[in-house]
């Protein structure tokens, strides 16, 4: 049991930082347990229940700020579950050398969101033929790469509310969080049904991802943004480049 209990700090870690931002930790959990010799399947299924835990505490958290628009995340969510069960079904497919690599370009798709996200700006809201069909493709797909990398939906879900739908970006981060319950719990079982995860590491990153959810949400309003954003973006681009190294590496 002890030689699990570092993941417990991680998962903290990834909670505070994947909370304030909309994201879910798992872009943190997965490449650092990659690194560590995870296959894949193991890393990605580890991380969904750590992704879970974080956004059942954020929620709560911001349901208690009303910071959540309810009727738009059922039905995002719900659009994602099937994607989610593809994306679980896929995994096993991937050598870690092809996952590496293609992890590498959602970090480097996460750091530009990130970069981004402050000019991102809420419009008048948009539900038009158009967007729904966009709604419907975009949260189908964010459904696939949460359960395939375990890293939650939130790089495709909050620039979908803020950009095209028009929410707010107070409401889109916690609002991601709450679909991100829905897909996070989707892939997670899925990936069990087929035997994917270690149960006991995965523990020690959903109580660490707990506390951490309950603490980023808390702080969301308080910490300098700006600040937070940078360190995040340095942090997935030096990420990205040693995934993608690595992976190039692996084939010569």
């Amino acid at each position: 049991m002890f030689e699990y209990l570092w993941r417990v700090p991680l998962g903290f870690v990834a909670g505070v930082i994947g909370s304030m931002i909309g994201l879910g930790g798992g872009f943190v959990v997965v490449p650092v347990l990659t690194f560590f010799g995870y296959s894949p399947t193991l890393a990605a299924s580890d991380s969904l229940f750590a992704a879970f835990s974080n956004s059942v505490a954020s929620t709560a958290s911001y349901a208690r700020q009303k910071r959540i628009v309810y009727s738009l995340g059922i039905k995002l969510a719900l659009i994602s579950i099937p994607g989610t069960i593809i994306g679980a079904y896929i995994s096993d497919a991937v050598s870690p050398p092809l996952f590496k690599l293609l992890f590498g370009a959602v970090l480097v798709a996460s750091g530009v969101y990130i970069y981004m996200r402050r000019k991102m700006e809420a419009r008048e809201h948009n539900l038009s033929k158009q967007i729904v069909v966009l709604a419907v493709a975009a949260s189908f797909f964010a459904g696939i790469i949460s359960s395939f990398f375990g890293i939650g939906g939130g790089t495709v879900f909050v620039p979908l509310m803020v950009v095209a739908i028009g929410l707010s970006m107070k409401l889109a981060a916690p609002t991601s969080q709450f679909i991100l319950m829905f897909a996070a719990a989707s892939g997670m079982i899925v990936h069990s049904l087929l035997g994917h995860p270690n149960y006991y590491e995965a523990g020690m990153l959903s109580i660490g991802s707990f506390v951490g959810g309950l603490v980023g949400s808390r702080l969301s309003t308080r910490v300098n943004e700006g600040k937070l954003r940078l360190f995040v973006v340095i942090v997935l681009g030096i990420t990205a480049v040693k995934l993608v190294f690595d992976a190039v590496t692996a084939h010569a």
